[in-house]
């Protein structure tokens, strides 16, 4: 007990994925919860603690000549106590857990909800716009607003998890489940596949974005509008777009007026992305020449192969993708 209370009143900085500080309507809702069954649990123990004592210290030993025993075979008060106490402690808990439940699954979304469709993949997350945009592994939301997320899967089960933002949600073949949760706090808040899903599951993280109005609308009317055009000066990243055109990767990716590939993340905007391959790496040049060299070796089991590129080609392909903004 002494450990766990020294350890509760560590600060909660530079633990993105803690469950105890709430940004969302829902996480809160989660977080009340929490403490409520806390409670209830702690004063069961209170209870159990003050009886042993009793039992052992107060009750264990008499004084004088033995009493004759006793005839009775039951104790009806303490009987009706014994079972009165847990029904009323399962009602304090179920009551609120039930409630919980309804309020954080509504059957319709919310007036005025964004809603955005959720694709996992094995082993990364497409974010899917009303409005036509499409990013991957980085999801912006406005700060304030209702979002209702629409959870699919694309090949096995996968979990969407938030932690700061809201419980975990299972996404299955199949079936679409929905989660609704309004973002209260600005800021970047990491999530995680939460059911294991194969070798890289540890490596299927993604980032989310909750953003003012103002930014989630340049945002978004940045991501409709298709990358900045490769400038002329920059000759490297010209010589990257035509390696780009004549390599296998136009299969797999989409780039706005260059590719239609639909396997793996769209890279209109990849440059403008904080992290890659599913945010396992910071977005920075070496890190992308990194991966394009052997996935497998960050990735184990990711589809994408290794391109064996000769050094000219592949810095200029890591210079055409860092410059699409």
């Amino acid at each position: 007990m002494a450990i766990a209370l020294t350890i509760a009143g560590c600060s909660d900085a530079g633990r993105p994925m803690t469950t105890l500080a709430p940004k969302s309507d829902l996480a809160q809702w989660i977080q009340n919860l929490f403490i409520d069954v806390t409670l209830w649990d702690a004063l069961v123990l209170a209870i159990v603690v003050v009886a042993f004592v009793l039992a052992l210290f107060v009750f264990s030993t008499r004084v004088g000549e033995a009493a004759p025993p006793s005839t009775a075979s039951s104790d009806l008060g303490l009987e009706i106590a014994w079972t009165l106490g847990p029904v009323l402690i399962l009602l304090m808990i179920s009551v609120p857990t039930i409630r919980t439940i309804f309020r954080s699954q509504p059957a319709v979304a919310p007036a005025g909800a964004l809603e955005i469709k959720v694709v996992a993949h094995q082993w990364w997350w497409e974010f899917d716009y009303p409005d036509g945009a499409k990013t991957g592994n980085e999801l912006h939301i406005p700060v304030n607003r209702p979002i209702r997320l629409s959870l699919e899967s694309a090949d096995i089960i996968h979990s969407f998890w938030v932690p700061q933002l809201g419980g975990k949600r299972d996404v299955v073949p199949g079936q679409i489940n929905e989660l609704t949760f309004v973002a209260t706090v600005p800021g970047m808040y990491p999530g995680q596949c939460a059911e294991f899903c194969g070798l890289s599951h540890a490596n299927m993280r993604f980032r989310t974005f909750v953003d003012s109005p103002d930014d989630f609308a340049k945002w978004d009317r940045e991501q409709l509008a298709g990358p900045v055009p490769t400038p002329a000066s920059d000759q490297l990243a010209a010589d990257g777009a035509k390696v780009f055109a004549d390599s296998p990767c136009t299969t797999c990716h989409m780039i706005q007026g260059v590719s239609k590939g639909y396997i793996g993340p769209d890279l209109t905007h990849f440059g403008g992305r904080t992290t890659l391959a599913a945010g396992v790496l910071k977005n920075t040049p070496e890190n992308v020449a990194k991966w394009i060299e052997n996935p497998q070796e960050i990735k184990p089991g990711a589809n994408m192969p290794a391109l064996l590129l000769p050094g000219d080609k592949l810095n200029a392909l890591v210079a055409y993708l860092e410059s699409l903004k």
